[in-house]
């Protein structure tokens, strides 16, 4: 009968400290990555004179209202992405229905690619903006948002990364998004209408 108190064996030990440096060089991989694409896009947006125009789109009254409403399409993608990750994780009293996986990652992936646009517009037409708190406030979770949304990126790829990770880049980049949504669309919706 072994002793709770007893050592595990050598090699056990040796293996499980191999993989917990693993597991930190993943996560580091990963912040890195991330906090120098958040630094990358402030710089580049604060050096960036802004040309004031970026894109139109048919149907659109103007690039503003175009990147409200594009905005708005991401935000609903996201929200439907932390409802499906819910599911996902037994979170919610639902039965996940074999679908859920592929409906958390291709809303993700259309959010993401929704919400191109509207970073080339701001980056391109804007720049890195401090002259009210709601537009520095913008210009720093704009940067947050793709740099925690890269960060993810590679902890999926690495099926070694801290426990913790998924989960704190997953709820970083939905808490960018939300704060961009707030700080850009609801407030041009409030302000302008819901025009298009």
């Amino acid at each position: 009968m072994t002793s709770p108190f007893d050592l595990p064996e050598p090699d056990t030990r040796t293996a499980r400290a191999a993989d917990k440096r693993a597991q930190n060089m993943g996560a580091f991989l990963a912040l890195s990555v991330g906090l120098s694409v958040i630094v990358v896009l402030g710089v580049y947006g604060r050096v960036h004179e802004p040309q004031f125009f970026a894109f139109n789109v048919a149907g659109f009254s103007s690039g503003t209202a175009a990147k409200a409403w594009i905005a708005t399409v991401a935000f609903v993608l996201a929200l439907v992405q932390i409802f499906s990750a819910l599911v996902m994780y037994g979170k919610l009293p639902i039965t996940a229905p074999s679908w859920i996986g592929t409906l958390h990652r291709w809303s993700g992936r259309l959010a993401v690619l929704a919400s191109v646009p509207v970073a080339v517009h701001c980056l391109y037409a804007l720049g890195f903006q401090s002259g009210s708190p709601r537009v520095l406030i913008h210009s720093i979770f704009g940067c947050v948002f793709y740099g925690a949304f890269a960060a993810k990126m590679i902890v999926l790829q690495r099926p070694k990364s801290p426990g913790w990770a998924l989960p704190l880049l997953g709820g970083t980049v939905f808490t960018g998004l939300t704060v961009l949504w707030l700080t850009a669309s609801l407030w041009f919706f409030t302000t302008s209408g819901l025009k298009f």
